[in-house]
Formats: structure tokens, C-alpha cells, sequence
């Protein structure tokens, strides 16, 4: 089980992937580069690094469902 605070939400409008802040900078309404099509391979089993564009700090997604995406190290403090 991955604890929660490996966790961040996310939102899915009009086929793009946001964010309602970023866990590194706390810009807000961060659209991510992820395609919806890349969550259903994260959740199968692939890693995506994902990189911020607001601030470009990095996160190693490991899973996914219809509402966290799951890192592989704390975001939450």
C-alpha cells in the first residue's frame, strides 16, 4: 500500500491533465504534460518521471487512479 503522503490530486478537463497547485512551488491550475492514455499505462505498471513546467522540480509517478496520482516519494509533508 502507498501511504498518502505519496499522493497528489489531479483534475482531468477537456482531454488535459491539471493539477489544482503544485506541491513544489504552489503555482496554481498547473496543466501537466500527461496524455490521458499515459494514465492507463502508469497504472499498469509503467513509471512516468513527470516534470513540473511551472517550477521543473521532478516526480517519479508509480500508479494512478481517477483521482491521485502516486509517487514514489513524499509530496505531502
Amino acid at each position: 500500500m502507498i501511504p498518502f503522503a505519496n499522493t497528489w490530486p489531479y483534475d482531468i478537463i477537456m482531454k488535459d491533465i491539471y493539477v489544482a497547485e503544485c506541491p513544489f512551488c504552489h503555482s496554481p491550475n498547473v496543466l501537466l504534460p500527461l496524455k490521458i492514455h499515459e494514465l492507463a499505462s502508469i497504472h499498469e505498471g509503467k513509471k512516468k518521471l513527470l516534470v513540473f513546467p511551472c517550477c521543473h522540480n521532478k516526480l517519479t509517478l508509480v500508479d494512478t487512479d481517477r483521482d491521485y496520482l502516486l509517487a514514489d516519494t513524499a509530496i505531502r509533508k
